[in-house]
């Protein structure tokens, strides 16, 4: 295999909550606008890379007049392709009560570069379930169903979308929402597949300071919470601080798995500094997913 480096961050500015996917013969990351003013939040960005090394940003890919409820706090895209259509689901307004107007929005885009155009006509979810505030979603398809993970406020819900991706299909209960929170869960979950295994991951600590970092579970289905928690992913004292709220990759052409994410830059006190990052995402013999090296720059085995 040909070998490139990459170094880290992989693209310029203050970015954050990174969700990736490879579409179209590209590898794309979808992020947040880092900044602790929120209502500087207005819209998404995303970039796009045909070897992860060189990236081109798409600005403003949310066509924000369709979601004419956003005020600030635009957060955290995760996104999903289905028969052709894009659905990319974020936040809005970080509401802090039912009583307050916002939570998670859908829109489709015929191109993974948008625009995103509001595709149900209101909101996905607008209000508080089990304790969590409707915030960091993200979009799973196991090959039979797609999955939309959220939550926030140490609080994690799963539920099924439609198939016409505007709403909810009831689980066998008749439940619409179940509660998955594993312990320590503070935000972000993430659930990746590999073989049988449903890994599932999420982060802990405070996103504005080095505590931050991510923790995984290894589950056998993609509701059931399975085994106890492992830390994949810390600060390092020589590399980074507060790594977390991440996405992956799986490199196209072979095995190799790749976590992206962001972090902070050591000595920087400015919460919103934060930067999108890949590593390595590696698993031992008996399919447990491995500590994660944070890099600077690295060699990369691509196809």
């Amino acid at each position: 295999m040909e070998k490139r480096v990459y170094t880290n961050p992989i693209f310029d500015g203050w970015y954050a909550d990174p969700e990736a996917r490879f579409y179209e013969g590209e590898y794309w990351i979808y992020v947040t606008r880092s900044d602790t003013d929120f209502s500087k939040q207005q819209n998404l960005d995303a970039f796009s890379s045909k070897d992860l090394v060189h990236w081109k940003k798409h600005e403003s890919i949310v066509d924000m007049s369709t979601f004419p409820w956003a005020k600030s706090a635009v957060w955290a895209p995760t996104i999903i392709e289905k028969k052709g259509k894009y659905y990319l689901v974020f936040a809005i307004n970080d509401i802090q009560s039912d009583q307050e107007t916002g939570g998670l929005c859908i829109g489709v885009s015929d191109s993974p570069a948008g625009p995103f155009r509001n595709s149900m006509g209101g909101i996905l979810v607008d209000h508080f379930v089990n304790g969590a505030q409707p915030i960091d979603a993200h979009l799973f398809d196991d090959g039979e169903k797609i999955y939309l993970y959220f939550g926030g406020w140490r609080h994690c819900n799963v539920a099924v979308m439609k198939e016409t991706m505007d709403g909810f299909e009831p689980f066998p209960d008749g439940d619409i929402f179940k509660e998955i929170t594993p312990d320590g869960y503070v935000e972000g979950p993430c659930m990746l597949k590999r073989g049988n295994d449903y890994h599932f991951m999420w982060s802990e600590g405070n996103w504005m300071n080095g505590t931050y970092r991510v923790c995984t579970s290894r589950w056998s289905s993609p509701v059931e919470p399975g085994e106890e928690k492992k830390i994949i992913l810390t600060a390092d004292s020589k590399v980074a601080d507060g790594p977390g709220h991440h996405g992956y990759l799986k490199v196209e052409g072979s095995e190799e798995y790749l976590i992206v994410y962001h972090r902070r830059i050591l000595g920087d006190a400015e919460p919103g500094h934060r930067v999108v990052c890949i590593d390595r995402l590696t698993f031992d013999k008996a399919g447990n997913m491995e500590k994660v090296i944070m890099t600077n720059e690295a060699e990369l085995p691509l196809a």
